[in-house]
């Protein structure tokens, strides 16, 4: 059964776009534009107490087939790319679309402009903020948060390519750059990656433990199935961890 929708007493005649809401657009799509008993197409009326059947007749003012007269002359209703485009003069075709069509919301929607144009602004200011965090972020945080992505291949980057590169992923993925950069652990897993690559420490075969390079002695064990920099990370924000941390800062270069 359909749901009911709000009155249509602020129904604005103009011209409608309508979309799929999957991600995947196919080249055609049609949806039902008559009630079968394979394809129900009904619409429970609250004020009348009962079903109505829909159907979109080109020569109807109506999309109820209980207003419609004389013989009706049936269209399909196809996406085309993944959009569906109705002129204001289809008035039976937009109600059935916008207002009785039981797959709105579930298989396509009606384009919002205002709504479209407001998700457009809060985008373009959430990349702005996130440029100008990149702009300003120093070359270690920067490093951190391209590690993320690129492991190593950060190692053979110069600072001006690094600088580059945060910029051109603060720009693609805001709203990802912002999580990264406000979470610390990710500059200190870097401090610990960075301390391996350098032959500070080093990470055992099996990934369990942690041991200084230069004597084999054990500095810390990785707990069962986590990440062993980020459980690396959470040592050095302990008290034995610390001091841990500050002799490895001497030393990296």
């Amino acid at each position: 059964m359909a749901k009911k929708q709000a009155p249509a007493n602020d129904w604005e005649i103009k011209d409608r776009v309508y979309y799929l809401v999957s991600r995947k657009k196919p080249l055609i799509l049609s949806i039902p534009s008559k009630h079968t008993q394979k394809r129900p197409l009904m619409w429970f009326d609250e004020n009348l107490g009962y079903e109505r059947e829909l159907r979109y007749a080109t020569n109807q003012k109506s999309p109820f087939v209980d207003e419609q007269e004389g013989t009706a002359t049936l269209e399909h209703i196809i996406f085309r790319d993944g959009t569906l485009f109705v002129p204001r003069a289809k008035q039976a075709l937009q109600k059935l679309l916008s207002l009785y069509h039981p797959h709105r919301g579930a298989i396509y929607e009606e384009l919002d402009a205002v709504k479209e144009a407001s998700s457009d602004l809060d985008y373009m200011e959430m990349e702005l903020y996130a440029l100008n965090m990149a702009h300003d972020m120093d070359i270690d945080q920067s490093e951190a948060i391209l590690r993320v992505e690129m492991g190593s291949e950060v190692n053979k980057m110069t600072s001006k390519e690094i600088k580059r590169d945060i910029l051109l992923y603060a720009k693609r993925n805001p709203r990802t750059f912002i999580a990264l950069a406000q979470d610390d652990n990710v500059q200190v897993r870097n401090f610990g990656i960075k301390a391996v690559e350098q032959g500070i420490l080093k990470l055992a075969d099996d990934q369990r433990t942690f041991n200084w390079a230069s004597n084999g002695r054990k500095v810390m064990t990785v707990p069962f199935d986590e990440n062993p920099y980020s459980a690396l990370a959470a040592f050095f924000k302990t008290d034995e961890g610390l001091e841990i941390y500050k002799n490895i800062e001497k030393r990296l270069k």
